[in-house]
């Protein structure tokens, strides 16, 4: 069952402070503190646990069973991509440089995905979430997410919208490509490290497919190891804005609320924190995206209790039920 807090309404006069007194609790208690050895940690497991997938690619190949290699690698891609998340929001690296540095490795040259191209689009949402008009991720395009872009649809795209809850996860499965395509299609607008670090990207991906396999298996691995990484990226974004409330492009609404009642958490403890690089806290993340991902447990409760006493409402909801939240509003919008 999803879980929401609502209290009484709070001081109108006092509106304009409110998110500045729960940052003001945020920082006393340290929470906003760069955790460098985490992070070191983090770095060295994801790299060895890349290394070690593409060392088994070597070890197997000429064999179907490097299907089972593929699915591994589209599973660490997305940790990989959780890490350049985290990097982007400059919860790691104190220097600009480095966190740009950091960010073109994990992005470009590890994933392929260029670290500018989302940077932007990333930032823009996060400024404002679900709202029309502003938000890129509510934007035209395959999926409709509100009546307005429904009813401009015709023939079979609005066939298509009226069937896209169910379609929702099949594609994800082209979500991996349809980053590359975008990343591409942005790197002529970024500088050139990212043009070369993207262009060797490929070129090695593709090359050592095209090596160790014969085009029929290489073909195979690369077509299941970008289904599975973009499952995984997909369903680990899908429960936190979707079926959450959307404003449109008129509503002026203050920073506080804007990112809590446009976010939904997904409860499960350490281990949904794990699975979801750390976004289950989504609240808590889109109000302080430089709070490092270790001090977003610790701070939801501070955030919950502080939403409580001003009357905003706090969503919070189990992961399967996220997931039929947002299906079941994707249903609806497709069916306006």
């Amino acid at each position: 069952m999803t879980q929401t807090i609502t209290a009484r309404a709070s001081d109108t006069t006092a509106r304009g402070s409110d998110y500045a007194r729960l940052s003001r609790l945020v920082r006393e208690r340290g929470l906003l503190r760069r955790r460098p050895g985490y992070y070191t940690m983090k770095m060295i497991v994801d790299a060895v646990l890349f290394a070690g997938g593409w060392t088994a690619f070597a070890l197997v190949g000429n064999s179907w069973w490097q299907l089972a290699v593929a699915a591994y690698l589209g599973l660490i891609w997305t940790h990989i991509a959780f890490l350049g998340h985290d990097i982007g929001h400059h919860q790691v690296f104190a220097k600009r440089r480095a966190t740009t540095v950091g960010g073109v490795v994990c992005g470009n040259l590890a994933i392929g995905v260029s670290r500018g191209w989302w940077v932007d689009k990333h930032n823009r949402h996060h400024s404002h979430p679900n709202h029309v008009g502003q938000d890129p991720d509510i934007g035209d395009g395959v999926i409709v997410w509100t009546p307005e872009q429904a009813a401009r649809r015709s023939g079979f795209a609005r066939a298509f919208a009226s069937l896209q809850g169910w379609l929702f996860f099949p594609l994800l499965l082209l979500e991996g490509l349809n980053l590359h395509v975008s990343s591409v299609r942005a790197m002529s607008r970024r500088r050139w490290p990212e043009a070369v670090a993207l262009t060797t990207h490929g070129i090695v991906y593709v090359g050592a497919l095209f090596w160790v396999l014969p085009p029929s298996k290489a073909i195979a691995f690369l077509l299941l190891h970008k289904a599975v990484w973009g499952l995984y990226m997909g369903a680990t974004f899908a429960p936190n804005h979707k079926g959450m409330p959307i404003f449109g492009e008129d509503d002026k609404i203050d920073f506080l609320r804007r990112q809590v009642l446009t976010s939904r958490n997904v409860r499960g403890g350490r281990l949904i924190a794990f699975l979801l690089g750390g976004l289950n806290y989504q609240v808590e993340h889109h109000l302080f995206p430089s709070m490092p991902r270790p001090a977003l447990r610790r701070a939801q409760p501070i955030v919950r209790d502080y939403c409580l006493e001003h009357g905003i409402k706090y969503t919070e909801a189990g992961l399967i039920e996220s997931y039929r939240i947002a299906l079941k509003h994707l249903d609806e919008v497709g069916a306006h």
